[in-house]
């Protein structure tokens, strides 16, 4: 019998529900109450002050509204998994990237504090050379 994603209750999904929210809609809230007091984060935009570890619930705020003026986006999960420490999706971004359509496959990895998301790193599918002309 097979599983559909809406039938997943997890951590994983729930965290990932905020995420996509956020980044859809530039509500973070959702999304920062599910992390911990030293939440960081890895992107793979390949823009100065963004390709290394970032900090902090402002920074988050500053990705989504930076990913939010050159990207409007949908994300739609494909695969959800997860392990007493870590959960993964896989999804499906697509959009409008300055001005023009974009269709990427990613994966992100959120590490797990109790019942909190401590970090995550996302993983993206091909080059986001689009981003370095915005």
């Amino acid at each position: 019998m097979e599983k559909s994603l809406d039938s997943v209750q997890s951590r994983t999904s729930e965290v990932f529900d905020a995420f996509r929210h956020a980044l859809e809609t530039g509500d973070t809230a959702d999304f920062l109450k599910q992390v911990t007091e030293d939440f960081h984060f890895f992107v793979p935009l390949p823009l100065e002050g963004w390709n290394h570890k970032q900090e902090g619930k402002g920074r988050f705020e500053e990705l989504v509204r930076f990913e939010r003026s050159v990207f409007q986006m949908q994300l739609t999960p494909l695969i959800v998994l997860e392990d007493d420490d870590n959960g993964m999706v896989v999804f499906r971004s697509e959009g409008s990237l300055n001005g023009r359509h974009f269709s990427n496959e990613l994966a992100i990895v959120f590490e797990f504090e109790g019942e909190r998301t401590r970090c995550f790193r996302e993983y993206v599918g091909m080059p986001l050379k689009n981003y370095e002309n915005p």
